[in-house]
């Protein structure tokens, strides 16, 4: 039996170091698709013209303790689940919450955060919004292609639900008066609210979510290994308090 030789420990300690998940995937790159505009999950930095947020921090965490490689490429809210399906990127990685419409076509991971609606009106409105049957008659307004938007439709009780291409294009509208009020993710406009980037308007304190949702990553349907690989690193992460402290560090 031939013995072995130093050189050849080595490499074998080498091996043992990695991660099970590494091992298995080979440093294989994915391609992330995150929005420009869901600070503080996902956001375009100017200075470094690159993708940064809590959920750029979590899947890269994720996909390194999984022995991937990320790649992240700035996709509009919209076109997330398209760009997904037609195998243009491989994981979403933005505030994107878990729905039952959704998951007819996308597979979700285990949740990396969880949170609700939130309800915003011009800052001088002093009314006590505790649900939105209180805005019967009015003009109101969500992004396109959320999980908000639908509620508002699906209410059918508003003069009108417009639809906007991004949060910041909604408070616009709604600080000039041209709706009544508007719902978005709740953590992104009180982010941005409090950095005083969304002027003239406010969250209503008293509004009671209706929609509390998980935010997870998103893979193809179907794509069993690649959605075992992320969950397990999603459980590492959590367990050794990496998950915690990108929540902390984004102040969400």
């Amino acid at each position: 039996m031939p013995s072995c030789t130093r050189r050849s420990v080595l490499a074998a300690c080498a091996a043992t170091a990695l991660s099970p998940f590494a091992r298995a995937q080979g440093g294989r790159t994915l391609k992330i698709g995150a929005t420009a505009t869901g600070i503080p999950f996902t956001f375009l930095d100017v200075k470094s013209n690159t993708i940064q947020g809590m959920m750029v921090d979590t899947v890269t965490a994720v996909a390194k303790a999984a022995g991937f490689q990320v790649e992240v490429q700035q996709t509009v809210f919209s076109a997330l689940i398209p760009s997904l399906t037609g195998n243009k990127i491989d994981v979403i990685s933005a505030a994107m919450l878990k729905t039952p419409a959704r998951a007819e076509v996308v597979d979700f991971s285990n949740p990396v955060y969880s949170y609700g609606e939130g309800l915003i009106v011009k800052a001088e409105d002093t009314k006590a919004y505790a649900s939105l049957d209180e805005l019967k008659g009015e003009i109101v307004g969500a992004q396109v292609g959320t999980v908000f938007l639908d509620m508002l439709n699906k209410k059918g009780i508003f003069k009108e639900v417009r639809s906007y291409d991004s949060v910041a294009d909604m408070t616009r509208d709604l600080a000039l008066g041209r709706i009544k009020a508007g719902l978005g993710d709740q953590p992104i406009m009180a982010y941005q609210i409090q950095q005083n980037t969304f002027k003239g308007v406010k969250l209503v304190a008293g509004y009671q979510p209706v929609n509390v949702g998980d935010v997870c990553l998103v893979v193809r349907k179907g794509d069993a290994e690649l959605l075992a690989s992320l969950n397990k690193a999603i459980a590492a992460v959590k367990a050794d308090g990496s998950l915690a402290g990108i929540v902390k560090k984004w102040g969400i």
